[in-house]
């Protein structure tokens, strides 16, 4: 009964908030202005992803007081969670150097390794595979890389709003059907207050998530991947699937324009998305085609992956497969024609 408050609770705090902060980031001229790199051309308010942070952290101690959640993954989500999201918020508002940002995105890995354990052992093509403290560095180099990649792919109305919604739903499906109900509870709190935010950020948005948002929702959606390897290793193998859209577009772009040898951290517009959004013209189609794939191509192998009849890896390599050609035909990576 206390999840079924709760939802809908953190839903609502989070359409509130963003309204707020859309009237203070209009009064404070808090403006995303379009320039060449940019896949708008509105001058927008930004900074609306805090009201997203702060529903789902005050949410997080209920869950765990009311028994939804357990304390040790509710202070990993917490911690970490807060400092990603502070460290996005000051940089929202003043640049922070690569090499700090990236000192910041280590220390909330680490902390949140510590009270989840680091990774656990692994099912690969039937043999077992226990880690060790290479398993924490794994970890700890995946959480950087997903919260990062969120940054990158939050890039036009609504696509990492609806990629979090899709992948939590997805999660929470993933625990119900493999007899798991109970973890269930985090992806779908994280999901409501995404939602909540969503009614501002559809497109066209009224208002843009920033990176306090953005990174955020990459660490904790990599948290919870975490928190489902150690419930069953082919449920992490199944969140992997569910967050196929952005790994396979961010990783095949950045290797990309690391072989050109471009400075990784500039802002660009080439990934796919963002050369699919300039083809038709706006950003709608592919928000929506994002949550088609999610719901219609992902979700299916990975349920499929979760009821065991699949092995994880040859889930993702049947998933992320048509991912990588469309990758290849929206152009990910290449410099943009003249």
């Amino acid at each position: 009964m206390s999840l079924w408050f709760l939802l809908p609770a953190a839903a609502g705090f989070a359409l509130f908030l963003t309204g707020v902060l859309r009237r203070y980031a209009l009064a404070r001229s808090i403006i995303d202005v379009p320039n060449a790199r940019s896949s708008h051309t509105i001058p927008t308010p930004r900074g609306g992803g805090v009201s997203i942070v702060v529903s789902f952290l005050l949410a997080l101690p209920l869950a765990a007081v009311f028994g939804s959640a357990g304390w040790p993954v509710v202070l990993a989500l917490l911690g970490a969670g807060a400092g990603i999201a502070l460290l996005g918020f000051l940089d929202d508002h003043g640049h922070i150097a690569a090499r700090w940002r990236l000192l910041g995105h280590f220390s909330g890995t680490a902390w949140a390794l510590f009270w989840l354990g680091g990774l656990p052992s692994l099912s690969v093509l039937g043999v077992e595979l226990d880690l060790g403290w290479a398993g924490y560095l794994l970890a700890a180099l995946y959480l950087v890389w997903l919260l990062n990649l969120y940054n990158f792919m939050d890039g036009i109305d609504g696509i990492a709003s609806i990629e979090a919604i899709c992948v939590c739903v997805g999660g929470a499906l993933l625990y119900a059907l493999s007899g798991h109900v109970h973890d269930a509870a985090l992806p779908l709190l994280l999901a409501a207050a995404v939602a909540g935010f969503l009614f501002w950020n559809f497109p066209p948005a009224r208002i843009f998530m920033g990176d306090a948002g953005s990174g955020f929702l990459g660490i904790v959606l990599g948290i919870l991947s975490l928190q489902a390897a150690w419930v069953e290793s082919q449920l992490f193998w199944s969140w992997l699937i569910l967050l196929g859209v952005f790994i396979v577009d961010a990783t095949f772009t950045l290797l990309r324009r690391l072989l050109r040898g471009d400075k990784v951290y500039e802002a660009h517009r080439s990934h796919a998305y963002q050369y699919a959004s300039r083809q038709f013209g706006r950003h709608l189609p592919v928000t929506l085609a994002v949550g088609l794939i999610n719901l219609l191509w992902l979700l299916p192998i990975a349920l499929w992956v979760c009821s065991g009849e699949l092995d994880g890896v040859l889930g993702i390599l049947l998933a992320y497969t048509p991912l990588l050609l469309l990758a290849v035909k929206f152009r990910a990576g290449e410099l943009e024609r003249a």
